[in-house]
């Protein structure tokens, strides 16, 4: 049999996923003539994040976006989704708290230009598009939002020599920045320590979960039809 033109489950998963994205792209437009589709689209936070198979089985597009990050940028899915979870709990459109003037009277923009799944803020993803040169990307884009963690992940590790791995001084870099982290700014940040050791035990019950999850989501929904 002629194998040059196989797919393997995940491609052929992944190719029908990108067909069903533009077909929600298509209609999204109709907004008055398709509602039902309208909803089948919509972007929502998964129902339970305290287990990442039943995330990616609700999102299973996530799934796939998640695995392209760790083929790209060896980064393992657990740590960049402990760290959007504490970051934006998933929320598409998730915006930073509003700045106040005036004792607090009146609201004045927001505290910094973090936006989207990732919390990335302006300066940051501007560097990223420029250096993966992938300029259609949008922080509310959860393939794009992962792509970017997994940049930054990686960047972390060769800048500072941070493992992949390691989820604590991963998310320390994240928040504190790359300078931030070498001058130890996090000594003086008592609720930032705390936080990171919460995103590290996070990390570390999706990893545990991922293992008894991820051989079945690796097949398509088409195969899984056969189980």
């Amino acid at each position: 049999m002629f194998q040059g033109n196989t797919l393997s489950e995940h491609e052929f998963g992944q190719r029908m996923y990108k067909k069903f994205k533009k077909i929600c792209i298509f209609f999204s437009g109709w907004v008055i003539f398709l509602p039902i589709v309208i909803t089948g689209c919509a972007t929502t936070p998964p129902k339970d994040t305290s287990n990442l198979c039943e995330i990616f089985y609700e999102k299973e597009d996530w799934y796939d976006a998640a695995a392209d990050m760790r083929d790209k940028w060896g980064v393992p899915i657990h740590v960049p989704m402990a760290m959007m979870y504490q970051e934006s709990s998933f929320r598409h459109d998730a915006l930073p708290p509003r700045d106040y003037i005036l004792f607090g009277l009146i609201p004045w923009g927001r505290v910094s230009s973090a936006y989207g799944y990732s919390q990335a803020k302006t300066p940051t993803w501007s560097d990223y598009i420029r250096e993966t040169g992938n300029s259609g990307a949008d922080r509310d884009d959860f393939e794009d939002a992962m792509d970017f963690m997994g940049w930054f992940i990686s960047k972390t590790h060769k800048i500072n020599g941070v493992s992949k791995w390691d989820a604590y001084a991963q998310y320390l870099n994240y928040h504190e920045g790359w300078g931030g982290y070498r001058r130890k700014t996090y000594l003086k940040k008592g609720w930032l320590v705390k936080v990171s050791q919460r995103v590290k035990g996070r990390s570390l019950r999706y990893a545990t979960q991922l293992k008894t999850c991820e051989e079945d989501l690796q097949k398509s929904w088409f195969f899984k039809l056969f189980d």
